[in-house]
């Protein structure tokens, strides 16, 4: 089924807000300085007391542990894998893909568009207490994530650029007149590589059985977005349309003011989408681990 949100351009319609995010590790597992006590009665009859050897964490051997997971994120749906380094570090990889068609209103405009997302992520998950608390930094390095649009403006129909009213014109096979029609590019990927960083709860190495539900929230530096939009087609300065022009006519002021009344109003929807260059990451999900043998 179609989604069929109405989003007005002039408006950051993309804008999501992240909430701060902290966690404390409430574990009650054994640190590694912590210690048990050990008795026993000599030959005299009394007691001596001492210290055991410290308790070490089950770490294993680096790539000893794998976790498969998958969940949900501002990204897409994505999968993860995941492997241990040491007793404080994970190294994760994770893929998130999603594509939805919606529909967007603004100006005069009704466009439809699809919405895709597309990326690929590598972190260090360090847990500064074993478990529980995460931070991630890490890297995006593949970002698809875009909006696509195309849109006819029905013949007659007036839109407006920059506070400018116009009107689409009549197809008219005599003087080549076709209704205004347009295209739009809506890239989130200006830096490539991205440098993410997340914080989270949950270790998908589960030491505790196999299964595990991590969460995590963060951002993603993608850069400012970059917005393309293009019209083609006849526009008319009035409703009878006795002033018409191919806005690709250059030559003709009717056009001239059509385009840059467009480069006018990309430059405020781009204002408004600048947000988004701080791309936010909240994701949850479950995840599998097993060992691989060494030990």
């Amino acid at each position: 089924m179609m989604c069929r949100p109405k989003l007005l351009l002039n408006r950051p319609f993309l804008l999501l807000f992240l909430l701060p995010f902290a966690c404390f590790s409430g574990s009650a597992a054994q640190s590694p300085g912590s210690f048990a006590l050990d008795s026993k009665i000599d030959e005299g009859g009394g007691v001596t007391v001492s210290p055991s050897s410290p308790v070490a964490p089950d770490s294993g051997r680096p790539l000893s542990r794998v976790a498969v997971g998958g969940g949900v994120s501002l990204l897409g749906i994505g999968v993860d894998l995941t492997t241990n380094l040491n007793g404080h570090l994970n190294l994760r990889a994770s893929g998130s893909y999603f594509s939805q068609p919606i529909h967007f209103t603004t100006n005069g405009f009704h466009a439809d568009a699809e919405l895709k997302l597309a990326s690929t992520r590598a972190s260090v998950d360090i847990y500064p207490f074993h478990r529980g608390f995460r931070i991630s930094p890490g890297v995006m390095l593949y970002n698809q994530n875009r909006i696509t649009a195309t849109d006819t403006i029905a013949s007659g129909t007036s839109f407006t650029l920059n506070d400018d009213t116009f009107y689409s014109a009549n197809a008219n096979t005599a003087t080549g007149a076709t209704p205004v029609n347009g295209s739009a590019l809506l890239n989130l990927h200006a830096t490539r590589p991205a440098f993410t960083i997340t914080g989270g709860w949950g270790n998908p190495l589960a030491r505790n059985g196999h299964w595990s539900f991590p969460v995590e929230v963060g951002v993603a530096l993608v850069g400012a977005p970059a917005l393309n939009v293009k019209l083609a087609g006849w526009a008319c300065h009035d409703q009878a349309q006795t002033q018409c022009t191919d806005i690709s006519n250059l030559n003709n002021p009717i056009a001239v003011q059509v385009q840059n009344d467009l480069q006018a109003e990309i430059g405020k929807w781009t204002k408004d989408l600048d947000p988004l260059k701080t791309y936010p990451i909240i994701n949850a999900g479950v995840s599998y681990s097993f060992h691989t043998g060494r030990r």
